[in-house]
């Protein structure tokens, strides 16, 4: 028999999706099981759907053996810290991540991302400790690849990361923009709304315009500078889908500045003698406004992060002026 006590982070959840979670070696077969024959809420019978509420005590009739089965060994984060602080407080940080760094891990990399970076971090002040905590991890809200640079928001407990989750999804209070360079002349504001159609196999999207069943992306063009053939531009993104500005652009006419994959293979070859080998695209500004009264501290906030001296490198190269002068 193992008893659980539900805190805070904890709270909230299904019981089906905390079992999942915090069970996460076990085949759904087994939770259902669990949840039908062999627990307990405050020693009543629960169903999938129950809310569980800080204080609730889960009773599990299962040996220890059959509940180290099933969750596994508690790992501490070592990852090296690559990442910058940006702001942080006791609800959240935002951090700048560097290029060549994933947010969460893939197939082929799971150390070594920017999420076990930062719990690696909060672990060491302190203020995350994997052993006392079932189900939650501190998390970004928001998603950058690999080769994408600038700022990502972690929730550091699980009621700021579901209301910044939730803040994000909505769009009506925190804005992402992002600076970049794009092939050709671009001199006025431009709205692209199209549908995006995702190919695993090649991990790239194409727009298409007539609906059907991809995503509907939305995105906010604004130029900041153009010398004719290369231009400065500052992106808004309303939605936050895969590749979405790398793919609109490219289809509008007007490729990312060293991107591989929608880019333009002659001017990319450029870009690698000056050792840049992606897209060039840093999210550098995050603005905070009609904020709940939970995070009331970020209202009216505006974060910025440094420019990478790639950028500013490749700039000059392509624009013949210092990025930072035009900003």
């Amino acid at each position: 028999m193992i008893k659980l006590s539900i805190n805070e982070n904890d709270a909230g959840q299904r019981l089906d999706r905390f079992l999942k979670k915090y069970l996460k070696r076990a085949p759904l077969s087994a939770i259902y099981r669990i949840v039908r024959k062999d627990l307990k809420i405050n020693g009543k019978r629960g169903k999938e759907d129950t809310v569980l509420r800080e204080g609730d005590e889960l009773t599990l009739y299962i040996s220890q053996e059959r509940l180290d089965e099933f969750t596994g060994p508690v790992k501490k984060k070592t990852a090296l810290r690559q990442f910058k602080i940006i702001y942080e407080d006791d609800d959240l940080m935002v951090v700048d991540k560097p290029r060549g760094l994933l947010t969460h891990g893939d197939s082929r990399e799971k150390k070594n991302t920017l999420m076990n970076q930062v719990c690696g971090y909060l672990q060491g002040k302190g203020e995350y400790d994997p052993s006392t905590e079932k189900t939650f991890v501190p998390s970004p809200v928001n998603r950058l690849d690999r080769n994408t640079t600038g700022l990502v928001i972690f929730g550091k407990n699980a009621g700021s990361l579901r209301l910044l989750t939730k803040l994000i999804r909505e769009r009506e209070s925190i804005s992402k923009y992002y600076l970049t360079i794009l092939c050709g002349d671009f001199r006025e504001k431009m709205l692209l709304e199209d549908t995006l159609v995702k190919d695993e196999a090649s991990n790239t999207v194409a727009v298409s315009d007539e609906g059907g069943e991809g995503k509907r992306s939305v995105t906010i063009v604004r130029p900041l500078y153009s010398n004719g053939k290369f231009s400065l531009v500052e992106v808004e993104l309303l939605t936050g889908r895969t590749h979405q500005i790398r793919a609109q652009l490219s289809a509008a006419g007007y490729p990312l500045a060293g991107d591989a994959k929608y880019g333009d293979e002659k001017v990319n070859r450029r870009m690698k003698k000056l050792g840049l080998t992606n897209q060039l695209l840093h999210a550098y500004r995050l603005t905070f406004e009609n904020m709940p009264e939970e995070l009331s501290q970020m209202e009216g906030v505006e974060l910025k992060a440094p420019l990478p001296g790639v950028f500013e490198k490749i700039g000059r190269e392509l624009l013949g002026k210092g990025i930072r002068n035009l900003l």
